[in-house]
């Protein structure tokens, strides 16, 4: 088998605990950012997470660490975008007692050209990873969130996904997509046992988002946070987000806005420069 086939942290794995009657939780985008930081968080608060992303070495390397440190952890390699293989890890799901988290993080930006030169198919990478890979794991693993009787479905968007900005036009829409995917579950699911919240951080310093969003240009991303005192980490995001899951089951936080004491707007922040 495969590590894909039998994830770090896995009942096949040694030394595993398995689930041990402890809430199982799935973060996509696991490798890096926000989501590592959610699932040190969620460990940490007593879940069994499940680590998805498409570095296979960054998850298990994760995995192997919250394991060390005493928690449960699986890794996956996944790729949101790939409707067969999250079905295929959805399925894989079924050795556990119960899916009771789903943390919708994979997502990110490229590029921050105008409308008038924006290319294509960068909006179109925006759109399958933030939208589209956030449908594919919430229908594969919406069954399993129902039958947990307490099931949590969190999508991670952004501010951006609530106010536009000039150059940010293909990730804002991206980002409007995942809001209004949450926005839109919520109703159609009422009186399910499962909760919808939307997670949505105004300006994280993170060691990749950025970078990749300049297509590895350090100097441009730099640019992005210069002079701002304090904006927000990955854990400050992760804390949020794991407070959001950890409220009682009738607790529905339906939208949480979070941003750095100076970052007033996405437009307006405070440098001191």
């Amino acid at each position: 088998m495969t590590a894909a086939d039998t994830p770090a942290g896995s009942p096949e794995s040694p030394g595993s605990p398995g689930h041990a009657g402890r809430p199982l939780a799935v973060v996509t985008g696991a490798s890096s950012g926000i989501g590592a930081a959610t699932a040190r968080r969620l460990a940490e608060a007593g879940h069994h997470v499940v680590l998805t992303a498409r570095r296979e070495d960054r998850v298990e390397a994760l995995a192997a660490e919250l394991t060390a440190a005493g928690h449960h952890a699986t890794a996956y390699a996944l790729d949101v975008t790939d409707r067969s293989a999250v079905d295929a890890f959805a399925a894989s799901l079924e050795r556990f007692p119960s899916v009771d988290v789903l943390v919708n993080n994979a997502g990110g930006a490229l590029g921050a050209d105008p409308v008038a030169t924006g290319d294509p198919a960068d909006w179109r990478d925006m759109y399958e990873v933030n939208v589209i890979g956030t449908l594919h794991m919430t229908q594969a693993l919406l069954p399993a969130l129902t039958a947990s009787g307490a099931g949590t479905v969190v999508v991670v968007s952004s501010t951006a996904g609530h106010a536009t900005y000039e150059g940010g036009a293909g990730y804002v829409a991206a980002k409007n997509g995942a809001r209004v995917l949450a926005e839109t579950l919520r109703l159609e699911i009422v009186g399910t046992p499962v909760r919808v919240i939307e997670i949505a951080p105004g300006m994280v310093r993170t060691d990749e988002f950025a970078t990749t969003r300049f297509r590895g240009d350090t100097e441009k991303a730099a640019k992005v946070y210069a002079g701002v005192p304090d904006p927000l980490s990955a854990d400050d995001v992760a804390d949020t987000i794991t407070w959001a899951v950890t409220r009682p089951a009738h607790v529905n936080i339906d939208l949480l806005v979070v941003r750095p004491r100076a970052q007033a707007s996405n437009s307006k922040v405070h440098r001191e420069l």
